[in-house]
């Protein structure tokens, strides 16, 4: 049962990591698009002021030219400044960001890490159990199987109770055994 949990765990975290690294994905490739997308909106905006306003300037006399660039640079100045703060900010963004993700890796790695010690662990604990059992029963295996020959004899031998006492049907033609040659074997029931 702790195998099935242990297998269902390791399924879940691997669909959970899964989950994990196309999340991850899915944002760098977003935050990616969005700063290019940044990067070429502000190089048309920037170009487009510049061009538009040379195009303007190029039309007037140069007293008007002096006072429209003094007009205009205050405003693309305050407009170029604002840009960059806004660079900054989505850059700050950005590698704000990209510390979370390195994080967020160093946390799946420690987790991956984790999950294949536990595991390696429980095989080591199982293993170590399983030995342990085998080495307890064993003995009693031994014990029980020279019962067992024991029980084999006694109902192949013709024996019965005689007042509370073993009685056998004793081979007396069967060569005798022991030190003083008293024991003979016990006929074969029939």
């Amino acid at each position: 049962m702790r195998q099935d949990e242990l297998t269902a765990l390791i399924g879940r975290t691997a669909v959970l990591m899964e989950q994990f690294e196309r999340r991850c994905e899915e944002i760098g490739k977003h935050q990616r698009e969005t700063c290019l997308q940044l990067k070429e909106l502000s190089q048309q905006v920037v170009g487009t002021v510049f061009q538009s306003a040379d195009d303007s300037l190029r039309g007037l006399s140069g007293a008007v030219i002096g006072k429209v660039e003094g007009g205009l640079s205050q405003p693309v100045d305050a407009y170029e400044q604002r840009l960059q703060q806004a660079g900054a900010l989505l850059q700050q963004g950005s590698q704000g960001l990209t510390g979370q993700i390195k994080r967020l890796e160093w946390l799946h790695t420690r987790l991956v890490w984790k999950v294949v010690v536990a595991a390696f662990g429980s095989v080591l604990l199982l293993l170590a159990g399983g030995g342990w059992l085998s080495w307890r029963y064993r003995a009693d295996i031994d014990e029980n199987r020279v019962k067992a020959e024991l029980m084999r004899a006694y109902n192949r031998a013709d024996v019965s109770l005689c007042e509370g006492r073993l009685c056998a049907n004793i081979d007396m033609k069967a060569k005798a055994y022991g030190d003083d040659k008293r024991y003979r074997p016990v006929r074969a029931r029939r």
